[in-house]
């Protein structure tokens, strides 16, 4: 079993920035995959971006040059990194790990793009 928890959602203005964070803890196995996914109103939940254990990323092409992901394997962490934020990237931003091939989701945090 995995637990995820996130963190540093909010409030930000259009063209600011965010980081968010999220500590994986349990049994975790090596070769796993961490990321991130959002979820706006209405709206079904999609990828922003991944990140394997061996540092190979995927991004949303909406996200692409904005956003980065980076993890630390010895700690068990992944964090976005969010710059020019635009009013549609409000959403509710989730973890997302596959450990030994099962899916796992933090509770998710909160990002509103607003003025």
């Amino acid at each position: 079993q995995v637990h995820l928890v996130e963190s540093g959602g909010g409030l930000v203005q259009p063209g600011g920035s965010l980081r968010l964070s999220c500590a994986a803890s349990g049994s975790i196995f090596s070769g796993n995959v961490m990321g991130w996914y959002r979820q706006a109103p209405g709206k079904q939940r999609e990828l922003v971006a991944i990140i394997t254990s061996g540092g190979g990323t995927n991004f949303a092409d909406s996200v692409k040059g904005r956003f980065t992901i980076s993890r630390d394997g010895a700690k068990n962490t992944v964090s976005l990194r969010m710059n020019s934020l635009k009013p549609e990237d409000t959403a509710v931003y989730y973890c997302h790990m596959i450990n030994s091939g099962t899916t796992y989701w933090g509770q998710g945090t909160q990002v509103t793009v607003s003025s």
